[in-house]
């Protein structure tokens, strides 16, 4: 019956979390014609939903006037109306907790919600990205608390988000989806659902390997961000560029994929997604040291980024403590406003504990969103100018936005260290230019 719902366009769907993934999702299923009910405890972004107003920069103006002038779409903070979705996917965080386990708070929130109006016939999709067996062993029993059973009288399967903010060339509609059941029924109704909204919907045997992928897929960035990252550090000691040398490398037609180092790991999946698998392999009496080792190096780069930055310094006769510096870019990835797991954050703390007057700059990122684990509410953006950028004894290149006026900062930065190697073609030579 849910299937010829949903082939219909009569069904339901429900979006629980209307961020970086629930947003796009949502829109996506809109657009594919369904009604479609969004869920999300802030306030703000409900109220700005309805009148059509967009609160992530990366997805465009336009896409939440759409939604709300299709007619199809509602967003709600009223967690009550669950029930009257046909298909339910959830969109929740999932950090880590202070020792690098999972955190799984959130889904577990989103599970007792959705007991509560539960009812027979429903598919209930979890996207956030978790280790094997999250959604099978830990969301299934909390759905199952009102008296429905999984695979029996409600449906339930896994589809890892694959969002990347920021990206032209792959959208929510044209990027793969993934699709993993808890049993037979749930996996077809699930792939049945996402084939009528995306280009294409990949069925996999299970949820626990679909689970397993998501993470594989982030594992294989962090690893090899980890050995660009380590090999910076060789190279440098050894006074070789290894811009160059990646770049002679990707000359190479075959067996080589280029990735680029920086100064730390950000985003919300691969800072985070590597140790899911790490805690899980514990528990069935493996070690992850693999995993655990490029952990370890890339946790350790804005550490890198601050010694380069003080050896600068010192060159000019300049101590860290005191000094003023301008960190270019608050964002983890160029040209988007998201700052989750950002590198950038965690340079100013280190900077600001060490004594620096430290003040940042990124045209998409005004003021510092409210976060869990760090308090920035005393920093604004500064706006770019040659006066601004003269007043400052060392500019720290974070983030490589193009809306930076590139020019103007090598002509009148006093100092540059420069993480992104965003600055190369233009001060390579000079004597205020480092490339951490």
């Amino acid at each position: 019956m849910l299937i010829q719902h949903i082939e219909s366009r009569r069904a339901v769907v429900g979006v629980l979390g209307l961020g970086y993934v629930g947003l796009p999702l949502a829109s996506a299923f809109v657009e594919a014609g369904f009604r479609v009910l969004g869920f999300d405890t802030d306030p703000a972004k409900i109220e700005r939903l309805a009148r059509g107003e967009q609160y992530l920069q990366h997805l465009g103006a336009s896409m939440t006037a759409r939604m709300r002038d299709s007619g199809r779409f509602e967003a709600s903070a009223d967690l009550g109306r669950l029930g009257e979705a046909d298909a339910i996917l959830i969109c929740v965080p999932t950090p880590l907790g202070e020792s690098k386990e999972p955190d799984l708070s959130f889904i577990a929130l989103s599970g007792e919600a959705i007991a509560k109006t539960l009812r027979k016939g429903q598919l209930i999709v979890l996207e956030s990205t978790t280790y094997p067996g999250t959604t099978r062993d830990f969301l299934g029993p909390i759905l199952a608390r009102g008296g429905l059973e999984p695979g029996v009288d409600f449906l339930l399967a896994f589809s890892p988000e694959r969002e990347d903010p920021g990206r032209k060339d792959f959208d929510t509609k044209s990027i793969p989806k993934l699709v993993g059941g808890t049993c037979e029924a749930s996996g077809a109704a699930a792939h049945a659902l996402y084939a009528a909204a995306v280009r294409q919907a990949v069925r996999v045997s299970s949820a626990e390997v679909a689970e397993a992928a998501k993470l594989l897929e982030n594992i294989f960035r962090s690893v090899n961000i980890a050995l660009v990252n380590e090999l910076k550090l060789i190279l440098d000691a050894m006074g070789i560029d290894v811009w160059e040398v990646i770049d002679a490398a990707s000359t190479k037609p075959f067996g080589f994929m280029r990735f680029t180092p920086g100064p730390g790991l950000g985003g919300h999946c691969i800072p985070i997604d590597p140790f899911y698998l790490t805690w899980i392999a514990r528990r069935v009496g493996h070690a992850t040291k693999f995993i655990e080792l490029a952990g370890e190096i890339n946790t350790r780069m804005p550490h890198y980024v601050v010694e380069k930055t003080m050896l600068a310094l010192n060159d000019q006769g300049k101590a860290l403590r005191g000094s003023k510096l301008l960190i270019l870019g608050l964002a983890y990835k160029p040209d988007v406003d998201d700052v989750r797991e950002s590198p950038a954050i965690e340079l100013i703390e280190l900077f600001e504990g060490l004594g620096a007057q430290v003040r940042y700059s990124d045209p998409h990122v005004a003021v510092p969103p409210r976060m869990r684990e760090h308090d920035l509410r005393h920093h604004t953006s500064l706006e770019l100018t040659p006066d601004v950028l003269n007043g400052f004894d060392v500019v720290v290149v974070a983030t490589d936005h193009r809306r930076f006026d590139w020019d103007m900062i090598a002509a009148h930065a006093r100092l540059v260290v420069d993480t992104r190697n965003a600055l190369a073609s233009r001060m390579q030579a000079r004597p205020n230019y480092r490339k951490a």
